[in-house]
Order: C-alpha cells, then structure tokens, then sequence
C-alpha cells in the first residue's frame, strides 16, 4: 500500500510526526505533501529538521488567502499531486483547510481517505474548523478517533462504527518522542530567564479573537490582571497575526512579556514547565492535559471536552475577570488528572489498521 500524507500547518507536522515515524520504522511505501497553508514549506523546513523528520516530496506553497480562495488553490495543487501518485491511500490530520480540500480531491479520484483525530465536535458551525472536520469526517474511509467521546459523536451522525478505530490522540506520541529531542537540543528556560512554575504561558491565535477588537482587548486586559495578582512573569509568545491586530487595534503590551513564535521543541519545554497555560489552540489543550499544567481556555466552547471532564481546563471565554477567576481556580488545583488522550500508541494503532485492513 502507497501513501500520501497531507500536511499544511506546524500543528499537523507535530500531530503526524509519530505516523511518519512509523512509517518509517516499518519501511512503508509513503510520501509526503505539505501544502504551505500557514507558511511555505522553506518556512516549515526547521520544523521537520527539529523534529528530526524527513523532508516533504511535494510542497505547494499556497500561502494564505480568503478560505475559499485558499481551499480551492490546495485543492487543485493535491489533486495534480495524486494523480500523478496515484497513492492506495491519503492521510490527513485535524480540521484545517488543508484537510477539508485532501480528503475532497482525494474522494473525487476514488482514493481512500484516513482522517487522523476524526471526531471531534464543538457544535459551533460558525468556525471553519468545525465545517472541515465534519466534512472529512462523512467522506473518510478510515476514521481514527482520539477517544471514545470521539467515536460516539461520529456514529451519532450516522458513520458505520467498522470504519472507526478508537487509537488515543497522536498528540500524546508527539509529547513523549518531542519532549526526549527536546532535552537534547534545546535550553529555553535558561534563554529565556525564566524559573520551572514560576511564569504564565499564553497563546491566541483564532480569527474569532484577534481579529475582534473587543475580545483581543478583554484577553489583553486578563493577562493584565493576572500578572498584577500573582505578580509572575506572562509570557506571551505571539503568532504574527495576532502581533499584527494588537499594532492594528492600538493596544498596548504593558508587563506582557511578549516574544516571536518558537519552535515547537522550545515551546513544548515551556508548556512542561509553566505555572498555567492560557490558550486558544485545542492543541495546547491537549498538550498541558499531558503535561499535567493547568490550562485556561480563551473561547467560549471547546473540541476537547475531555479535558473539562478531567478538570485540567477550564473554559473562560474573552472575559477579563474570567480569566483571573480561572486562574485563580486552576493555580490550585492538584494535576493528578488522568491523561484522556491515550498512552503514546496512537500511530502504531493508526498504521495497524491500515495494514490490516
């Protein structure tokens, strides 16, 4: 069996970095196609040298763009891509556009699809990320469910359950393998003058956030207040969009520590060791559930209920006085939680049952 796997942010390199490995490991006949959806793969290639991955065989280098316009353009690059290919199989991971336009070119050529991380619903049709992963989701043929919350919200819509396999979340596989690379090559904390739990991790990045000057402003105005009640630094690592929109919006970074994005070994020390993380990214959810880090939600809903099931997240909205409420609740309590995500196997299962098959 041939196949392409479909990659086109840093988050999708880091969730199907374990797949490739495996694939790798057992000497499968793959290859991979990154799409350029947040950056040109030249942008990318630190990430796969970091994660010590191979290079991509195929880079589209999109860019960004309206959704439609973008999804249309990565469309027609990956259907040009497979049937030159003509893979036996395209794997595609999360809810990006990169995912929505795979498994649709993928579909229209009559090759079978594995969505890795299927299953996840936050029943808020108003974010693209929801239409995309519904949609993957109803036109896959393999369908690998990070829990079991995920595959009964996919047969509750219908999905055959012999196409579901429940595997645990790559993401776990991504921690653990990352996090040894990690402690080869990197030393942020030292870099950066920072102490183990003694600072505030941030991240934002959703259009629903940044891109509303109101909501930008009450998160602003949280980080505010929270570094003002426990008086420890907020470190605040900022994706150039949202740089981009607090220049725009006329805010100001008073106290923030804010820095340029890190690579993710950087990053996933940082999130080891922080006193909280407050985030937007269901990724970081999912990272400091591993990690045992108390996490602070900025949105109004969540994929990942998981974690508020666990209670190792709560959900603050773009609210100030939520935020330092939920900081407030999170800073003391015990991270004893069980880890919802799996046990680091995932892409063994995700292989598996495509060879299986």
């Amino acid at each position: 069996m041939s196949i392409a796997i479909v990659i086109g942010t840093r988050p999708e390199i880091i969730k199907m970095a374990p797949v490739i490995r495996e694939c790798q490991r057992r000497g499968l006949d793959y290859f991979l196609l990154h799409t350029g959806q947040h950056y040109s793969y030249e942008m990318d290639r630190v990430f796969f040298e970091q994660l010590e991955l191979p290079p991509a065989e195929f880079n589209l280098d999109v860019g960004s763009g309206t959704h439609a316009d973008q999804t249309g353009r990565i469309m027609t690059g990956i259907e040009k891509v497979l049937m030159r290919a003509m893979p036996d199989l395209v794997l595609v991971q999360g809810d990006t556009n990169t995912v929505l336009a795979g498994a649709l070119a993928a579909s229209k050529l009559h090759i079978k699809i594995g969505h890795v991380e299927a299953g996840l619903r936050s029943y808020d049709r108003s974010m693209p990320e929801e239409i995309n992963r519904v949609v993957a989701d109803h036109i896959s043929d393999y369908l690998f469910a990070p829990t079991e919350n995920s595959k009964l919200n996919l047969i509750n819509e219908g999905i055959p359950e012999e196409k579901i396999s429940v595997t645990g979340n790559t993401i776990v596989d991504s921690v653990y393998q990352n996090r040894l690379i990690a402690d080869r090559k990197v030393n942020v904390l030292r870099d950066l003058g920072l102490r183990p739990r003694d600072y505030f991790l941030v991240t934002a990045h959703r259009a629903e956030n940044v891109d509303n000057s109101s909501r930008l402003k009450e998160i602003l105005k949280g980080l505010h207040l929270i570094k003002s009640e426990f008086g420890l630094p907020v470190l605040f690592p900022m994706h150039p969009r949202t740089r981009k929109m607090v220049h725009e919006f006329g805010f100001e970074l008073d106290g923030i520590m804010d820095i340029d994005p890190l690579g993710f070994l950087q990053f996933l020390q940082l999130e080891a060791n922080a006193k909280i993380a407050l985030t937007d990214s269901g990724g970081v959810q999912e990272e400091a559930c591993i990690l045992g880090v108390p996490c602070v939600t900025l949105r109004d809903n969540t994929e990942r209920p998981e974690t508020l099931d666990v209670k190792s997240n709560i959900l603050a909205g773009a609210n100030a006085e939520k935020m330092l409420m939920g900081a407030k609740q999170m800073i003391g309590c015990a991270n004893h939680w069980r880890n919802p995500f799996g046990d680091g196997q995932a892409s063994k299962r995700i292989v598996d049952s495509i060879r299986n098959d």
